[in-house]
């Protein structure tokens, strides 16, 4: 099946020609008539399945031009990343037609987004949080949405955008047509789902937590992270075929340590990206990655949704991800669009509970792979590695007091009380120094 087997028009088509793309994903053929009738629909997919050109093709295919000033489909998106990467798909997809898409996301100025708003707009790409507040601000009018399309809508909850995307949701026109794309359908997804949808379709491209066939996975058993950094080198070095390699860490910290490990022995050839990092070094590093001034990009989970870079060769979990599905989210940057992949994993004792899950998920053994010959095997742990010693805290009871008994303290001869009595001669003698004599009646 091609593209042109689909209900597409002229201009889609001399688009997809132009990028080279003739046969669709299992995603895109099975969503694209859904869409097109009507219906909400919820999709199941992985990450590199093509899901953007599922929602977008048929979107696109419906769109008529309109003089309506507001925009008439929104696209939420969790990350950034994705608002761009999402932006400059409907660009590559609408060269022969005069669509107006506009992306707006939270780290930045507002008020610019909030004058661009203001403008003919046709398709709006958001993140939820700085959305919501341009709504709120007044700039936008969203009356006018007819289909609203929520993509990697699990990472979108996890970043803690449920209030928002459901305020969002609450202020659309109530008939439009929704679709929801995710990689994982989660209790709080499915609640989502039977809030606000009206009896959704669902199609699911690939069973969650199935590996990719066009990855080939394997894992080492290393002991620590110096031994990590030693093993990847070695990979690094006698591998060529390394040309365009994501390494993904599970932390900032753990980021930041690798890439400076990773740079005294590859300078300028190693980026690193992650929510620390300002928005316009993380878009300059990702531009430098996809042309190839920097071979290898350090990356963390929380981007790993946001990334949309073609031909990367492989894909490097520089530890083991304790949530399962992050580790499919991670070796699907690869082997993308029907290409061959290849995704390592390096993993230690310590995160061997969080490997079987990955298994489990997945119903595959990931293949487990010698150790070369000459590895350094470091005996240097990080802070993080080293065994805790815990120390009991035990509290010693003071010993019993028998000679207890109520506060005294001596009181000074001043504030003595006697029941003395005083005449009116020595009263006289304590106030003037000399008897006083009383004068006598007469």
């Amino acid at each position: 099946m091609t593209f042109r087997d689909l209900n597409l028009n002229t201009s889609l088509l001399n688009a997809l020609d132009e990028l080279g793309l003739k046969e669709p994903t299992t995603i895109q053929k099975r969503a694209f008539s859904v869409i097109m009738s009507g219906q909400d629909v919820c999709g199941i997919a992985q990450t590199g399945t093509g899901k953007t050109f599922a929602y977008l093709l048929p979107i696109l295919r419906m769109f008529k031009f309109s003089k309506e000033k507001h925009p008439t489909v929104l696209i939420l998106v969790p990350t950034r990343e994705l608002v761009v990467q999402v932006v400059e798909s409907v660009k590559k997809l609408t060269p022969y037609m005069t669509v107006s898409v506009l992306g707006v996301y939270g780290g930045v100025n507002m008020n610019p987004q909030m004058e661009a708003v203001k403008d003919k707009l046709d398709i709006l790409v958001a993140t939820p949080g700085r959305l919501y507040d341009i709504i709120l601000s007044g700039a936008l009018k969203v009356k006018s949405i007819k289909q609203l399309v929520i993509d990697e809508v699990d990472e979108m909850l996890n970043l803690g955008f449920r209030t928002q995307l459901t305020n969002i949701m609450d202020l659309l026109p109530q008939r439009r047509q929704n679709l929801l794309f995710s990689a994982t359908l989660t209790e709080d997804v499915e609640k989502i789902i039977d809030t606000h949808f009206n009896n959704p379709t669902r199609i699911e491209a690939a069973p969650v937590g199935s590996p990719l066939e066009n990855i080939e996975q394997s894992v080492y058993r290393v002991p620590n992270f110096y031994t990590k950094v030693n093993l990847l080198e070695m990979l690094i070095a006698d591998n060529p075929e390394m040309t365009r390699t994501l390494i993904f860490a599970g932390t900032k910290q753990l980021a930041d340590d690798l890439h400076e490990q990773l740079e005294k022995h590859f300078p300028q050839q190693v980026g690193i990206i992650h929510s620390n990092k300002e928005q316009n070094h993380r878009f300059n590093t990702v531009k430098q990655f996809q042309e190839g001034a920097y071979r290898f990009l350090i990356a963390t989970d929380i981007i790993a949704r946001g990334l949309d870079i073609a031909e990367v060769s492989h894909v490097i979990n520089f530890d083991t991800p304790d949530t399962p599905e992050n580790y499919i989210h991670r070796i699907g940057r690869t082997g993308r669009a029907d290409k061959r992949g290849i995704a390592i994993l390096l993993t230690k004792d310590s995160e061997l509970e969080y490997l079987e899950k990955i298994e489990e998920l997945m119903n595959y053994r990931i293949p487990e792979m010698a150790l070369p010959e000459g590895l350094e095997i470091s005996t240097e742990l990080t802070e993080d590695e080293k065994p805790k010693v815990f120390m009991r805290n035990t509290l010693v009871k003071a010993p019993k007091r028998t000679d207890v008994g109520p506060a005294f303290h001596e009181k000074k001869a001043k504030n003595l009380k006697t029941n003395k009595k005083i005449s009116h001669k020595e009263k006289m003698m304590l106030k003037y120094g000399k008897p006083k004599k009383r004068k006598p009646k007469r």
